[in-house]
């Protein structure tokens, strides 16, 4: 239900004109949920994809199987992430994917591009670095603006540092976007989350 909502928004605003432009820009939020507090057996047998046994149907409503942990700048997360390609110029948000938090950003990048856009520029933060994507969007004619990332064993050069800066300021505009969402609390996930099994949803 939540996917065709969003695509039928989608087809509303290209009736009225509102076409994607000035580049896209791709990114992910994490998106809490509550912490499980679930027995060391049940813990392993829903890691394995299955409900178990002993929960009787009122309990498995107020059960979340599919959210899963993920670490982020040091702190561990529990919950979902959503994955989205954002219109520079209007900061709507164009496609969308909705995962669970331990799937790599890096992942479902080709699937958020949105080649519609009257833009070749496309944005996108340290998560996506990629030597064969960033090949394949040049050889398609688009313009990459990725920021680079160091390594524990070898950092950034002062070009890449600059070129980081430079992308910083237009990649910030997708940040407004998932900061609009945050006062909504549940009831934009709870659409989202209507999403037909298996997920991610496209």
């Amino acid at each position: 239900m939540g996917n065709q909502v969003f695509e039928q928004v989608q087809k509303q605003l290209l009736s009225q004109g509102y076409l994607a432009r000035c580049s896209q820009i791709v990114d992910a939020s994490l998106v809490q949920a509550p912490v499980q507090r679930n027995k060391r057996e049940e813990a392993e047998t829903v890691k394995e994809g299955t409900v178990p046994l002993g929960w009787k149907r009122h309990k498995r409503a107020q059960k979340d199987v599919d959210a899963k942990w993920t670490k982020k700048h040091g702190k561990n997360h529990f919950g979902y992430k959503l994955h989205a390609g954002i219109d520079k110029r209007c900061k709507l948000m164009r496609r969308i994917i909705v995962t669970h938090a331990a799937v790599a950003d890096t992942i479902i990048f080709e699937e958020l591009h949105y080649p519609s856009n009257t833009s070749r520029d496309m944005y996108a933060d340290r998560g996506y670095p990629s030597i064969e994507r960033e090949t394949n969007l040049k050889q398609a004619g688009w313009r990459v603006h990725i920021q680079r990332r160091g390594h524990a064993t070898k950092g950034i050069s002062e070009t890449q540092k600059r070129l980081n800066r430079s992308i910083a300021t237009p990649r910030a505009r997708v940040e407004h976007v998932f900061g609009s969402l945050a006062p909504m609390g549940g009831n934009w996930w709870a659409a989202l989350a209507s999403c037909p099994r298996p997920w991610p949803c496209s």
